[in-house]
């Protein structure tokens, strides 16, 4: 009778011994999972206060070759609750479907940031033929499309 207790008690030893082993990888897996939500609920939240918008007028004359260097010259606004980096390597930009590396960026007002409320002027070095063309600007997975005719 002594060895049923004896086989019984390893039995139970090596049992705990495989869910304490099974529960010490579950709660790593739960904590480095953890973590995965919330670095990518700090990504989210920072693209739903991104909004931005394109206020240069499409039927202006002076959105292209103003400077006589064949030049396109859009203003965006942040309409978002985020501050936003106003450089070059902070945003990307396309022109009919062809990515941008050429441009410069000027905050409008006296800050170094680009707070909500202000604007920058943006200024793309590409040549354009007559016609239609449009400009897709990103920032910060906000996504805007201006068009305009020259």
């Amino acid at each position: 009778m002594a060895s049923v207790s004896a086989s019984h008690l390893i039995l139970f030893i090596a049992s705990m011994m495989v869910a304490a082993s099974v529960a010490g990888v579950f709660t790593d897996s739960i904590g480095q999972l953890s973590n995965a939500v919330s670095e990518q609920g700090l990504d989210v939240s920072s693209e739903v206060r991104t909004d931005i918008e394109v206020i240069s007028d499409a039927g202006s004359d002076a959105i292209y070759n103003t400077s006589g260097n064949d030049n396109i010259t859009l203003h965006v606004k942040n309409t978002g609750s985020e501050d936003l980096g106003a450089e070059p390597g902070q945003m990307d930009l396309f022109v009919d479907g062809q990515y941008a590396r050429t441009f410069g960026v000027t905050l409008l007002d006296d800050g170094v940031v680009w707070r909500p409320g202000t604007v920058v002027r943006l200024e793309i070095s590409h040549s354009l033929s007559p016609g239609d063309h449009r400009v897709k600007v990103v920032v910060n997975g906000d996504e805007e499309v201006f068009k305009f005719r020259t």
